[in-house]
């Protein structure tokens, strides 16, 4: 099955059976005033967030280095943004891990090794030389 197709179908679906769970433990309008307040908390925070990367990434081209990680930094707080917006806990959370910077390092980092183990082992080159040999029936008049 399709992992997209999975994530499309599990992901309501834990979202209710949380909303259900704590929402009978905390009560609804509790649960519900919850995950506006960690909506809008969020919403801050990635805008706060996505302004320091920003600012970040300037800094880096005034070095005249490409702002790689601030770039991905970029699209994983917009990624964060909208799991945010979505109502429920599970989203929530790995909204707030992606916010936050170390977290976001982390994950990073650990994409980029695996990236770089792949690239090593891929990059295997025979040199050698060549002579460009011509010949009298290679040319036409």
């Amino acid at each position: 099955m399709n992992s997209i197709l999975l994530a499309i179908i599990l992901i309501p679906v834990i979202e209710i059976y949380l909303l259900i769970k704590i929402g009978s433990q905390i009560g609804a309008l509790t649960t519900i005033l919850l995950i506006f307040t960690t909506a809008i908390i969020g919403i801050y925070y990635a805008k706060y967030e996505g302004l320091n990367t920003l600012k970040a990434g300037f800094a880096q081209l005034n070095k005249n280095q490409a702002p790689t990680y601030e770039m991905l930094s970029g699209a994983a707080i917009a990624m964060a943004a909208v799991l945010l917006i979505i109502p429920g806990f599970m989203t929530d959370l790995i909204g707030f891990i992606l916010i936050f910077p170390p977290s976001r390092k982390f994950i990073f980092d650990n994409i980029f090794k695996k990236f770089k183990q792949k690239k090593n082992i891929k990059n295997n080159f025979i040199d050698g030389e060549f002579e460009d040999i011509e010949d009298d029936n290679d040319r036409k008049v």
